[in-house]
């Protein structure tokens, strides 16, 4: 259980009840989470990303009013995740149940809580969060993965529930990824021996983080053989499907993540436990198992997860080239508002439109079943839709790339490019 934990007056006040019976409730969850972690203290956190404001049952909304109702409030940066609905989209969705009323009131709650309402899974693709070296509170497990590996900021994976009491005392256990020797890496992959235009694949980092997710499972992997051209789009993808395969909240890649400039650097000095040298056949095989259906009719390609950034939208605009999306099949792409009022902006919205592609916002595809055509053969270029849908919708998965996707939209059946595998499909 480690040392006996350490309380600040604040911190005793606030367990005492002087400021009130939802903060007390919320420093009580905070302090026995931190004994179970055994950590000697609590820090100071700078923003909390919740993902309790996504409904899953009436506990959500029980939980949240009850902080509502005893005029709690964050006084620290409270940005929100994506929700199961979206709450400007209706028309993609059927009549509303009590499901959506009930997951629109749970919204509402966290709004009166002093969220921003941002309703997104990538919350680094906005500006003003948090930065490098920062204590946060994270929940969503791409972001999670995202804000520890490429932003530097320090958090452990908070559940649901304990994000919100986290977040509403600005407190969070001196443990885990918050400490320097909990962000030490633990197991090493070599990827230098892989063909570099492979390596410069935008599928490879779906796969890459759906392998290395799924070998390290909690341990944090460090990846060499990235290379220097590896953007931001790269490692949301690695941070999404790792967290999905393997709960990692923490990688580092060699040259391209700020804790890693050297192998010595990511392992604080010491030895990996384990040294794998990732070769062609497992990236194939790991590809392989991200796909439950093979070629045939389409009905429905799914991008966004996590949510698309306005380069995702650029390329995507480049892919159609004027072309249409096939008569028989729905495309959606999932994305913040922020990014889609960016992309409006720059007209990329219109001619999406023309195409035929459905832009959604604040939700995800796989979390909504009543989106129409989300049912059958679907194609996604996201690792974590692929890993996760077929356990959640009636769908089977076909995983390619962004541009295999839009080739496929365009005929209206599966089409792949297996030449930079070296492999066929």
């Amino acid at each position: 259980m480690g040392n006996e934990l350490m309380l600040s007056p604040r911190d005793q006040s606030l367990l005492d009840g002087d400021c009130g019976p939802a903060l007390q409730f919320a420093m009580k969850v905070v302090v026995r989470g931190a004994e179970l972690l055994g950590a000697p203290r609590l820090i100071d956190a700078q923003f909390v990303h919740v993902d309790s404001c996504h409904y899953y049952g009436r506990a959500h909304l029980d939980f949240a009013k009850f902080f509502v109702q005893h005029a709690a409030q964050f006084d620290i940066p409270a940005w929100t995740n994506t929700i199961p609905i979206s709450l400007r989209d209706t028309d993609v969705r059927d009549p509303e149940t009590e499901f959506h009323r009930e997951a629109k009131e749970l919204a509402e709650q966290y709004v009166a809580l002093g969220c921003q309402p941002v309703w997104t899974c990538a919350p680094y693709q906005l500006p003003a969060g948090p930065k490098f070296g920062d204590q946060i509170v994270g929940s969503e497990s791409n972001a999670v993965t995202y804000f520890n590996s490429v932003v530097g900021a320090r958090t452990n994976k908070y559940g649901d529930f304990l994000d919100v009491c986290c977040g509403l005392v600005a407190r969070v256990p001196d443990a885990g990824f918050h400490t320097n020797e909990g962000r030490r890496g633990e197991i090493l992959f070599d990827i230098g021996n892989l063909p570099m235009i492979l390596r410069q694949h935008d599928a490879f980092y779906h796969v890459l983080g759906h392998l290395i997710g799924g070998r390290s499972q909690s341990m944090t992997p460090v990846i060499a053989g990235l290379p220097s051209t590896t953007n931001k789009d790269d490692l949301k993808a690695i941070s999404a499907a790792v967290a999905a395969s393997g709960g990692v909240a923490l990688f580092h890649g060699i040259g391209v993540t700020p804790e890693a400039d050297t192998i010595e650097q990511a392992f604080l000095g010491g030895e990996p436990t384990e040294t794998v040298s990732v070769t062609s056949d497992q990236v194939v095989e790991a590809r392989d198992s991200l796909s439950s259906a093979g070629p045939g009719k389409l009905n429905m390609v799914a991008v966004g997860t996590p949510h698309f950034s306005m380069s995702e939208f650029e390329r995507l605009v480049r892919l159609l080239d004027g072309a249409r999306i096939h008569c028989d099949l729905t495309f959606y792409v999932s994305t913040s508002r922020f990014v889609a009022e960016n992309a409006a902006a720059m007209g990329w919205m219109e001619t999406l439109n023309r195409a035929g592609v459905t832009v959604v916002v604040d939700t995800c595809t796989y979390f909504s079943p009543r989106v129409k055509a989300c049912r059958g053969r679907v194609m996604t270029n996201s690792a974590k839709w692929a890993y996760y849908s077929p356990g959640m919708l009636d769908v089977e998965v076909v995983f390619g790339s962004l541009e295999d996707c839009v080739q496929s939209a365009i005929k209206g059946e599966v089409r792949r490019d297996c030449r930079v595998w070296g492999e066929p499909w």
